[in-house]
């Protein structure tokens, strides 16, 4: 007896009470006879079917019975048990019977396996296939089902034409080289019998009809049909097609798939060539094809470099292209061109002629040109600083060369040039360099560390070596984004000159500040030198405090104890962060500055959290300079002419003058006064000793071999001489709030048509505690089905005008809306669950469906 006779009898028998065995081939009469179940009665069938029907149905209707007869099944009309046959289980012995009882189908089924031989072959595909079945299931079902197991997915189109088109974009130019290359799993289907069984199954969901159907003919025809529809109604697929396209585009496992096979469409189709004529703006919403991307990229910097755009339209096109899926790959574009049309437009609202009136007018002091600067004027610094770091970074200096350029001439010739020399008009007057109710440098210590420490409370001070104002103003939006933290920022006047030594001498506690006579610009304190952190320690012990300096990166090398034992040991804490100016005061890498900034501010926020954990509940960050940074060479006419009368223009300073020259100071003796210069005594300055100094007037250069010229500090100009200072806390419970998103429904609330336009818009600006909001938006049911593509959305604008705050969305419907006519479905905002991938839902409005008729729902 064959044990999968016996097997197949025994799953018979799990869901029949009488099973009918036909041996039309007559030779497994021994195996009936051989035959031994538990609490299985055989009969055989010999002209005895009344009697069997009388047994199986009156005398025992609990027994279980397997009934034989020996030759084929008799026909319907002839057969006396036929009723019971119908109703009960039917085992069969040739191989196709064998597989349907392996599966538990019914005879119905059969024509289903002799059409599909090869792929019941395969015991392995057999098994994946029974794990699928259900008791309903159709012909149609089970043949969709097998089509998965070819594939080794999930039994939805969408996944099977995922797993179909990876094979295609792997296969590469190879794929697409062959309109009859298919990969391992299309082979399969089509060895299976099942590739016509996938065509109409396309057809019927997707609209998709081909005289040579394939892989490659169909996702042509999709991305033709996704990129078209946009321009033409005359399209061959449905709704359905351009959804799938959608979610696949998206997909973390498939997007590259997309992308391979984008491509190499976009060739076949000759994008780039229909592209030319088009104009960017009709293009906002599309991302079926990176030269999308590139084109919109070029016409708006050619429309800004012409000055041809709003800036409001460019944060608008910048802000739709976030969803775009190639955003990523020229983010760094669109955020140049961003901070680019945002600096410009505000330039244009500055009346710098207005503010020169207004200045001698009203005689403004050092004080009011600070505040003036703190309250607007470094946001044009902060801008500038984007643009050129987003522009340093997407590596396209050709592409953005004529927008660069006119930033750039914009940066230095209407802002920084005319802010300096207005500016120097107020520091040519200035008998002493102090700036009223804003503090110096030097009163740091006095003023904001010690009466924390006469409150027997610890603090810890973040030097940050050449963080300007407007770094600083950055670095305050980063912390009031981070949840129970509480900054403020205000502006602090650097001591002249504005260079590290100095700058750094004056933040400790001091009585005295002496810029050394022989050392290279090098400041005592107190008598003491202050070079180096060997210095600054022993500044410290001297003051009577308890007191620690090092370097940020040594304390971010401590683990938790090491870390929680210094705030412990000690009263101040000190940590000096230096990676600006050392960056900017290299020749090699003074280019580079803008990078270290960002690189400058991501290290900061670690330093905070880790000093925040460790129970340092005060915390000052603050910079010892600023600094000018101008992107391209600098010209000839931005130096004083040498030579100086008494001054000797060179890298090696004059040791028994005193003297030490900087590209943006000198140091010396007996200065001779001079028509580029304004000269300065130690007293003016708060300075002790007997070295003048010297400042070149406005943002002029002196020329010193050996050190570079675009990245520059030492000077009086308003972005070198106002630092932040800023105060942090950290508070018990969370003072983060996310920014509220409404819903513009428009004038209607019935859908009518194949696609939605819909318009979002996010009710506030983000800043300080206020923060950007990820939905994602889709049409649902009312049972929750997705019935239409989705749109993960960042509401992050900054911008104070409710205009630019808007986004518009379109959505296409699945074929299958017409199903709820008449019904309500439901625009629904969806926003993640913390960090998991679940979504609850945030908003929704509901919409009453309407249609004419199906048809209309194609794209």
């Amino acid at each position: 007896m064959s044990e999968r006779i016996i097997q197949a009898m025994t799953r018979l028998f799990e869901r029949h009470r009488i099973v009918f065995w036909y041996d039309a081939a007559k030779d497994l009469r021994h195996d009936f006879e051989g035959l031994f179940l538990q609490g299985i009665e055989k009969i055989e069938i010999a002209n005895n079917e009344f009697g069997i029907k009388y047994r199986i149905l009156r005398e025992k209707p609990e027994q279980k019975f397997l009934l034989y007869h020996e030759g084929p099944q008799p026909a319907d009309m002839d057969n006396w048990l036929l009723d019971v046959f119908l109703a009960q289980g039917d085992f069969r012995t040739d191989q196709v019977g064998l597989w349907l009882s392996e599966l538990e189908l019914g005879p119905e089924f059969s024509h289903l396996v002799q059409e599909h031989i090869e792929f019941f072959r395969a015991g392995q595909r057999r098994d994946a296939l029974k794990k699928m079945l259900h008791a309903h299931d159709t012909a149609s079902n089970i043949r969709m089902k097998m089509l998965a197991v070819c594939a080794a997915t999930t039994f939805q189109m969408d996944a099977l034409l995922e797993e179909l088109l990876e094979e295609l974009a792997l296969a590469g130019n190879e794929g697409f080289g062959d309109h009859c290359f298919s990969g391992e799993k299309y082979r399969l289907i089509k060895r299976c019998g099942l590739d016509a069984f996938l065509w109409e199954k396309l057809g019927l969901e997707y609209g998709y009809e081909s005289e040579n159907p394939g892989v490659q003919d169909f996702i042509i025809q999709l991305f033709k049909d996704a990129y078209f529809s946009n321009f033409s109604e005359k399209t061959l697929l449905t709704g359905n097609a351009l959804i799938f396209l959608k979610r696949w585009k998206d997909s973390r496992r498939f997007g590259h798939c997309f992308e391979i096979l984008s491509k190499a469409c976009s060739e076949i189709l000759a994008i780039e060539k229909d592209l030319i004529p088009r104009d960017y703006r009709d293009l906002l919403d599309m991302d079926y094809f990176e030269e999308i991307d590139r084109k919109i990229i070029r016409e708006l910097a050619k429309a800004m470099a012409e000055q041809r755009v709003l800036a409001v339209d460019v944060s608008q096109c910048v802000g739709q292209r976030r969803s775009s899926h190639w955003y990523s790959g020229y983010s760094h574009l669109y955020e140049a061109m961003d901070h680019g049309a945002r600096f410009t437009a505000l330039l244009a609202e500055m009346n710098f002629h207005g503010i020169a009136a207004m200045y001698e007018a009203e005689g403004w002091n050092l004080e009011a040109w600070v505040n003036q600067y703190a309250r607007s004027w470094y946001f044009l610094d902060q801008l500038y600083r984007k643009f050129i770091f987003h522009c340093n970074m997407s590596r396209q200096a050709s592409l953005m060369q004529d927008l660069s350029e006119q930033i750039e001439n914009f940066y230095v010739n209407s802002y920084l040039f005319t802010l300096g020399n207005m500016f120097q008009s107020a520091v040519d007057k200035a008998e002493k360099w102090l700036s009223g109710s804003i503090a110096r440098q030097d009163e740091f210590f006095r003023i904001h560390i010690r009466p924390i420490l006469d409150k027997d409370k610890k603090v810890c001070v973040i030097v940050s070596d050449a963080m300007r104002y407007e770094i600083g103003e950055e670095m305050l939006r980063r912390i009031l984004r981070e949840d129970r933290y509480h900054a403020e920022i205000r502006p602090m006047l650097s001591m002249l000159p504005s260079y590290t030594q100095l700058g750094m001498a004056a933040l400790l506690p001091n009585k005295s500040l002496v810029i050394s006579d022989s050392k290279g610009g090098s400041v005592d304190v107190d008598g003491l030198s202050s070079q180096g952190t060997a210095g600054r320690n022993r500044i410290l012990a001297s003051s009577g405090i308890r007191a620690k300096a090092l370097k940020s990166e040594e304390f971010m090398s401590m683990n938790k104890e090491d870390s929680r034992a210094l705030i412990k040991e000690h009263q101040v804490l000190y940590l000096y962060h230096n990676r600006i100016d050392m960056t900017g005061d290299k020749l090699e890498s003074e280019g580079r500055v803008f990078e270290a900034v960002e690189e400058t501010l991501n290290d900061l926020i670690l330093l905070i959290k880790k000093l925040t954990n460790a129970n340092v509940n005060n915390l000052f960050i603050t910079s010892d300079h600023g600094f000018i940074y101008q992107n391209r060479s600098i010209e000839e006419s931005d130096y004083i002419a040498e030579p100086w009368s008494g001054i000797k223009a060179s890298d090696e300073p004059d040791k028994e003058a005193g003297q030490f020259i900087n590209r943006r100071f000198v140091i010396g003796k007996n200065l001779p006064e001079h028509a580029s210069f304004k000269k300065f005594t130690p007293e003016q300055l708060g300075l002790d000793g007997n070295l003048e100094v010297m400042i070149p007037k406005s943002i002029n250069r002196l020329r010193v071999r050996g050190s570079g010229s675009r990245f520059v500090h030492g000077g009086a100009s308003l972005q070198e001489v106002v630092i932040p200072l800023i105060k942090i806390n950290k508070k018990r419970e969370s003072n983060v709030s996310m920014v509220d998103v409404e819903i513009l429904r428009g004038a209607g609330s019935m859908i009518t048509a194949a696609q939605l336009g819909v318009t979002l818009y996010q009710m506030e600006a983000v800043k300080g505690k206020i923060l950007p909001r990820t939905l994602r938006a889709g049409i649902y049911t009312e049972d929750g089905e997705l019935i239409s593509d989705t749109h993960d959305l960042i509401f992050d604008r900054v911008s104070e005008n409710p205009r630019d705050r808007e986004v518009r969305l379109r959505f296409v419907l699945s074929n299958r809306i017409s199903e709820f006519n008449n019904c309500n479905v439901y625009l629904r905002l969806s926003e993640k669950h913390g960090q998991t991938s679940h979504f609850k839902e945030y908003k929704s409005i509901h919409y009453l469906v309407r249609i004419a008729f199906k048809g209309d729902f194609d794209f």
